[in-house]
């Protein structure tokens, strides 16, 4: 009940810090376009369309409670920075030498179990499902996940051959430090691992 609390505080704190910024600004700096009439933002966050109302910040769909506080959080500190296509890990996010680079670890583990068994053409569909596309890379495969406008998720896999098991490593943008912190960053990770395990179940 206590981190139920909290959560809650945290995600009010969040609503009251959208209502400082003009949504008009917060659309400009963010790539969500801001609906005059009706009072909503919309943007795109994976495979799904979401709106935002303003300034009570009700979500239409419903989604997960985190990634409502996510999205949030990215309205908030988005400034706009042009994304950049440089990939980099979650530890060299800015303050993500020990909370980032941790989550580099877990989840090639996570990964490695998510890919175990699947084919090529099986990995690709479950990705799609997520509205990925995929791009050419050193890797065999590499798919980046539109997970907020301006937040590309990258995930970079290597297929398994006769010596090694498949595995894939995720990857952020190195302009993410302008739009989320390193534990917002974190949560984006987790909910896409969570989600893609969903769909391959």
């Amino acid at each position: 009940m206590k981190n139920h609390r909290a959560f809650q505080q945290m995600l009010q704190s969040a609503k009251e810090r959208i209502c400082l910024h003009a949504p008009e600004k917060i659309a400009q700096k963010s790539g969500a376009v801001f609906h005059e009439t009706g009072s909503f933002f919309e943007l795109q966050s994976l495979n799904q369309k979401i709106r935002i109302t303003y300034p009570d910040c009700i979500f239409q769909p419903q989604i997960d409670e985190w990634h409502k506080l996510v999205i949030l959080h990215y309205l908030d500190l988005a400034d706009g920075t042009v994304v950049s296509s440089q990939m980099i890990s979650f530890g060299a996010l800015k303050d993500g030498l020990i909370r980032g680079s941790k989550f580099d670890r877990d989840t090639e583990s996570m990964i490695q179990k998510l890919l175990a068994g699947k084919t090529q053409e099986q990995i690709c569909e479950i990705c799609k499902c997520l509205g990925a596309e995929f791009v050419k890379d050193r890797a065999d495969m590499c798919a980046i996940f539109p997970f907020l406008p301006h937040y590309p998720v990258w995930l970079k896999i290597w297929l398994a051959d006769e010596e090694f098991d498949a595995s894939g490593k995720l990857m952020i943008s190195k302009s993410a430090d302008h739009y989320l912190t390193i534990e917002d960053a974190v949560t984006v990770g987790e909910i896409l691992i969570s989600m893609l395990k969903a769909i391959s179940n």
